[in-house]
């Protein structure tokens, strides 16, 4: 920065060259008289190299220039004057990308321990997939400023069947009355979207669907085993998660797995059985794969606007034995009644005989390879991990999902993208998702070049959430901290105490 400035001189500066504040309808000068007048900090992260999270190219020698909770302005690093008040953050050698977003993620209201090893781990935003008291609560603390952690796109609570695999807080739904009265609570209690699974009867997944286009909101879950999952996305659910049923869906022999399903009554007595069933038949299903009904298929969901979140890193777990990652360094961020139970409800899932382990093998690397035919089809693809099922870490695993995500066939820019920009174009969010003027000042800054290998998003400098800065030292402590609380007996008010709930599956 090549010339001596005040803070007010700064700020002028920033009026005359804030082009990139205009262009996001946000008056330069108008901006630049607000922050000065309320003192707002300044920080600049000078000399990186700035991958935007757009399609551009990756910008050497960059500086981005914050003021409070937004970015102010993006260019060259010999551009900008020197403000004797700011914060400079050296950035030289290091590359800069947006905040992170987790597409599927649970358990935000641990407090102590998930919202900082988020942001420790530079995801500044999280899709959480199930709305209760709970959760609503700490999401708010985040809105007002009262707890540090990830922004949150909240859904309602999760509505299934009255037969269903959860117990509460979900909501269960036995005809078309009970599924609209369950979308009409989840707008009042002000949910993001309307979370949908498994077991829905057809008629409450239709009902739910109506009921939601008549409000103004979007709903997005698990598959409804009793419909197609282009059937369903043409009612307009907008994802799908975990890529269960994409197997049966590309399948030769789709229609006579659906039909076999289709027979198979939901029996409130062995309520795991269509779910072991309908599991079976989804790995069978990807040994009959058929390229031409995979072409249909998402060339289905690409035109509905559907989009997947395949959660690797939740079922690369389950597809390995149960004491697979029962020494994982990472459990020392989880409370011990957590990882009982993980170790506890991970045998329910995972293969125990070696040709189990095989089998499960070739599944997952079906899921992996069907995803890359879906990101080659042009199918908007979401970076999530549900995270709070056993072994899946809030923060560490999203690096983990990056990398299945560069597995399975996409590049680390577009992986990279499917938890920035296209996170942001999901939420409809237009405050998020890139490096660009006028957007929310959240940031990481990596020590290696994610571009060229994206294993570098764990090499974590700095985090920047809605301008307050992370650096070394602060989530250094942040993660000792939640190790520490971690290490303490929960609470009697603790939600993982109180509800049988950790994860939704």
């Amino acid at each position: 920065m090549r010339v001596e400035a005040n803070r007010r001189d700064f700020l002028r500066w920033l009026a005359t060259a804030g082009a990139g504040l205009a262009a996001a309808g946000i008056a330069p000068a108008v901006f630049a008289r607000e922050a000065a007048a309320a003192g707002t900090d300044v920080v600049v992260v000078t000399g990186a190299t700035v991958v935007d999270g757009t399609d551009g190219p990756a910008r050497p020698n960059s500086a981005v220039v914050l003021v409070g909770d937004r970015i102010a302005w993006v260019g060259p690093a010999g551009e900008v004057p020197r403000c004797g008040t700011a914060r400079v953050i050296d950035g030289r050698g290091r590359f800069l990308v947006p905040g992170l977003w987790d597409m599927h993620a649970h358990g935000i209201e641990m407090e102590e321990l998930w919202p900082p090893l988020f942001l420790a781990n530079g995801v500044t935003g999280i899709r959480e997939m199930q709305g209760y008291d709970e959760n609503r609560a700490t999401r708010d603390k985040i809105v007002r400023g009262e707890l540090l952690g990830p922004r949150v796109a909240l859904a309602s609570a999760i509505i299934d069947g009255p037969v269903s695999l959860l117990g509460p807080p979900i909501t269960q739904v036995a005809n078309a009355e009970e599924a609209r009265a369950a979308v009409r609570t989840a707008a009042a209690q002000g949910s993001d979207f309307v979370k949908v699974y498994f077991y829905l009867p057809r008629e409450c997944f239709t009902a739910i669907a109506d009921e939601c286009d008549r409000l103004g909101l979007t709903f997005a879950g698990h598959w409804p085993y009793r419909m197609g999952q282009l059937e369903a996305a043409r009612y307009g659910q907008r994802s799908f998660e975990h890529s269960f049923g994409l197997p049966i869906a590309t399948s030769r022999r789709r229609d006579q797995f659906l039909a076999q399903l289709d027979a198979k009554p939901f029996d409130p007595k062995a309520k795991r059985d269509f779910f072991n069933l309908a599991r079976e038949l989804d790995r069978q299903a990807a040994q009959s794969y058929d390229p031409g009904t995979a072409e249909r298929h998402f060339a289905g969901l690409k035109a509905l606007g559907t989009w997947l979140t395949p959660t690797f890193a939740v079922n690369r777990v389950i597809s390995k034995p149960a004491d697979t990652y029962a020494h994982d360094p990472r459990l020392k961020y989880v409370s011990q009644d957590i990882r009982d139970y993980w170790a506890d409800r991970l045998t329910l899932f995972t293969p125990g005989t070696p040709e189990q382990v095989a089998q499960q093998e070739e599944y997952f690397q079906a899921q992996l390879r069907l995803t890359g035919e879906a990101y080659r089809a042009g199918v908007g693809l979401l970076g999530g991990t549900d995270c709070q099922n056993p072994y899946v870490f809030p923060g560490f695993s999203l690096h983990d999902e990056l990398e299945y995500l560069v597995e399975a066939g996409l590049t680390p820019k577009r992986a990279l993208q499917t938890v920035t920009r296209d996170a942001a174009a999901f939420l409809g969010r237009t405050d998020v998702g890139t490096i660009t003027a006028g957007k929310a000042a959240d940031l990481v800054l990596l020590d290696a070049d994610p571009l060229a290998d994206i294993r570098a998003v764990r090499r974590i400098d700095t985090v920047v959430t809605a301008g307050r800065v992370l650096d070394r030292a602060k989530r250094a402590r942040m993660l000792a901290d939640a190790e520490a609380a971690a290490s303490r007996p929960p609470s009697a008010n603790a939600r993982s105490v109180r509800l049988p709930v950790r994860g939704c599956c």
